[in-house]
């Protein structure tokens, strides 16, 4: 079954494509609503740093207060992927947004170092510790909007190009694809947010699968996410917590990460600590020991001579990092989510609670429109840039249609 319908889909897929090269007018030219691309109309906004530092000035007082009052009528257990948050708990930014941030958005080049590494060994190393820093401190009780089918976000960072796309909206599944041709560096992320509601926390787990493809060395790098978990007692926090796992089939490398968060808010030791190893897959051997913290440093033992090496320095790789710029604002796409909620965010920096909810309901009512209006005409919504798939045993993988992800007319000041 699953293999019918991932052939369906890239045969819907070629359709697609056909129907773009006849001309405009096709489903997907309709499927999301811009601002146009006038620069004005472009809401960017600053990333979040090991700081914390965004937009977050606009929020409304009391947020434990207000969260708990959000969730009372909410029984334990209840799946959160259709809650619809108003804007007082939004940051000005989609989730997709924040998925770019956190590769294209870093103060130093780690994925240079991963292709650069001389052995197998260093590559490895140094792909666990890019896979740290694309974690970022998590505000308690605001989130960004959930994209709309069909969202964008393209930005380019020196000769990183990194192009994301909403495939799927109920469920929620985000596509990432970003290709650097000098390095000959590729990233392909699926991505599905499953949150649940606990009581005293809401825990988002993050299914899918992250591949880092270094093509010099003909090695793809095959990692997990880690679970969002927002407690609300005993004190409001937010925390990355679970296991990683990193497996590199064509070196017999893996790595087994856990990082783990405090129950008590005075229990600070293993406060955003993370811990693990890296070993021989064929002999389950552990060649290196890794133990720090993601939001200062992580170092790696040599097994073999004791040897102590800090292979991550949150301070140096995720503190003020720059925003993105428009560079070409007649080359953004409608469907980019800084025009998508421009009218959104631009409220609520202003703080304009009313007009922000105003914006964000006629953002949503379009898509119910589009919905009704395809389920009337029995056609069926397609990526532009991803072919997707899904099986009840692997879940969700989506690949992209493109082989190179291309310029983009946003870019990152370096």
């Amino acid at each position: 079954m699953a293999r019918k319908y991932t052939d369906e889909l890239c045969m819907r897929a070629l359709r697609e494509r056909e129907r773009e090269a006849a001309g405009p007018g096709c489903l997907q030219d309709r499927e999301v609503t811009g601002a146009g691309n006038d620069e004005s109309r472009i809401v960017l906004t600053k990333p979040v740093t090991l700081e914390g530092e965004s937009d977050i000035d606009y929020t409304a007082p009391n947020p434990l207060q207000l969260v708990l009052s959000l969730f009372k009528n909410v029984m334990p257990g209840s799946d959160l992927s259709r809650f619809q948050l108003p804007p007082t708990f939004n940051i000005p930014k989609s989730q997709l947004q924040c998925f770019g941030e956190s590769v294209y958005c870093i103060a130093t080049d780690m994925l240079s170092r991963c292709n650069g590494g001389k052995s197998p060994h260093d590559r490895f190393i140094a792909v666990t510790a890019w896979s740290i820093s694309t974690l970022r401190p998590v505000m308690f009780g605001v989130a960004p909007y959930n994209p709309i089918l069909g969202e964008t976000h393209h930005v380019s960072s020196g000769n990183l190009n990194v192009l994301l796309e909403q495939v799927s909206h109920h469920p929620p599944v985000s596509a990432l694809h970003a290709t650097d041709e000098k390095e000959n560096v590729e990233l392909i992320w699926c991505h599905h947010p499953s949150p649940k509601f606990h009581g005293t926390s809401v825990e988002a787990e993050v299914l899918g699968k992250r591949q880092l493809k270094l093509l010099n060395h003909r090695e793809t790098y095959v990692m997990n996410s880690l679970n969002l978990l927002i407690r609300f007692l005993p004190g409001p926090r937010t925390d990355w917590v679970g296991k990683v796992k990193i497996q590199c089939q064509e070196t017999g490398l893996e790595a087994e990460l856990c990082f783990r968060s405090n129950s008590f808010l005075w229990c600070r030791g293993n406060h955003r600590s993370v811990k693990g190893k890296i070993l021989d897959s064929s002999s389950l051997q552990t060649l290196y020991e890794i133990d720090g913290h993601w939001d200062r440093t992580v170092g790696v033992k040599d097994i073999s001579n004791g040897k102590l090496t800090i292979i991550y320095n949150a301070k140096e790789v995720i503190s003020g990092l720059n925003a993105p710029i428009v560079k070409d604002p007649k080359e953004v796409w409608p469907s980019e989510s800084a025009i998508v909620w421009s009218d959104v965010s631009q409220s609520i920096l202003s703080k304009d609670w009313e007009k922000a909810r105003e914006a964000k309901k006629v953002v949503e009512e379009k898509q119910r429109e589009l919905l009704r209006e395809r389920d009337s005409r029995g056609e069926t919504w397609i990526p532009k840039h991803f072919t997707v798939s899904h099986s009840k045993e692997g879940g969700w993988d989506c690949s992209p249609i493109q082989k190179w992800v291309p310029p983009a007319p946003i870019v990152v000041p370096l």
